[in-house]
């Protein structure tokens, strides 16, 4: 079943600790969005959220998500309250916690260098929709030598 990027988005946000410095900007957002839809794609074969990727020039992007949370600007998204992510699986809330832990520690800046580094966004042409093909095809490689 697949969800709305929005709400993966907010799952991802309360995954983070504000308190001790682990903040989330939208820039470091669309980057664990990315993650989390590639390595979804290639452990279950199916996209976790149904909202399009798109090459943006400073990396892979999720419209709707940017532009709900483009208010804060470079700054930290604050973690939404009362948030029930009960709606996921048990495997899709363990691979947005992997997402996490693996690439929350990174920079907005970091992150973004990643993805520019990465077939996906290398291979799709600014404001082109980064396919799920392309997706799977990349992220399957990583998952098979991880």
């Amino acid at each position: 079943m697949t969800h709305s990027a929005i709400d993966i988005a907010k799952t991802l946000l309360t995954l983070s600790n504000p308190e001790y410095g682990d903040i989330i900007s939208n820039l470091k957002l669309q980057k664990l969005l990315y993650y989390s839809q590639g390595l979804h794609i290639a452990l279950s074969g199916e996209a976790l959220f149904n909202d399009n990727i798109v090459a943006w020039q400073y990396g892979p992007v999720v419209e709707n998500v940017y532009r709900e949370f483009k208010v804060y600007g470079s700054g930290a998204i604050p973690v939404p309250e009362n948030f029930d992510n009960s709606y996921l699986s048990k495997n899709q809330l363990e691979i947005l916690k992997d997402v996490y832990d693996v690439f929350g520690q990174f920079s907005a800046l970091k992150l973004m260098e990643m993805t520019h580094s990465e077939m996906p966004w290398k291979n799709t042409p600014i404001k082109g929709i980064i396919s799920t093909q392309n997706l799977l095809s990349h992220f399957s490689t990583l998952v098979k030598n991880g």
